[in-house]
């Protein structure tokens, strides 16, 4: 399924400015997205991240991501809401996964964790949608973190926005915006093992 093409057939048909919950992991992945989607939607974003490796760092993405929505000029509304940090719950959801491959089952809990929170978030505070910035990355997989975001749709009854951010080139133009606010970016998506993995390399 091309999920990009899912993503602008619900644009389309969107009658009045909706809320959306955006599940943020860092501002470069954000920066398009927000670029992208502030056309249509009052965005909140939900920086939800226990999978990364130390509170310094943490605190050090969340300090980037504010920056840049206070910096970045937007149509409709954007704010940032953090749940805090609280690497206990990353680390007890991938228990026994702590020796598989960058981008195997591992990743995919993660996934799902940070995509559950951020969906009962959703429901809970009344918004219209709920989605992710993690399909902007070439070393996600997109077909499964939709796959997780139409469960959790099913599951919850609140509407899951589909995408595949790297397409029509997001990936290439969140690299320019991150050049062009001099964000921060990380070389490891976040947890100890992905950390490990990058310096094994």
């Amino acid at each position: 399924m091309n999920y990009q093409i899912v993503l602008e057939e619900t644009l389309k048909k969107l009658d009045s400015k909706k809320r959306l919950l955006l599940h943020a992991c860092c501002a470069p992945c954000s920066s398009y997205v927000i670029e992208y989607l502030s056309k249509y939607f009052d965005i909140t974003i939900l920086y939800y991240n226990p999978n990364i490796d130390s509170s310094l760092e943490f605190n050090k993405r969340l300090s980037e991501l504010k920056r840049f929505v206070q910096e970045f000029k937007t149509e409709n509304p954007v704010q940032v809401v953090s749940l805090g940090y609280n690497n206990s719950d990353y680390l007890d959801k991938v228990k026994g996964l702590e020796k598989e491959k960058e981008g195997g089952q591992r990743c995919f809990k993660c996934y799902r964790l940070r995509l559950e929170v951020s969906c009962i978030y959703a429901k809970e505070n009344d918004f219209d949608y709920f989605t992710t910035t993690l399909t902007i990355s070439p070393l996600k997989n997109s077909k499964v973190l939709n796959e997780i975001g139409h469960e959790l749709e099913e599951t919850y009854g609140i509407s899951y926005l589909y995408s595949d951010f790297k397409k029509k080139e997001g990936y290439k133009r969140s690299i320019v915006l991150s050049h062009e606010y001099n964000l921060y970016r990380q070389d490891y998506c976040g947890c100890s093992f992905s950390k490990r993995h990058k310096y094994e390399e």
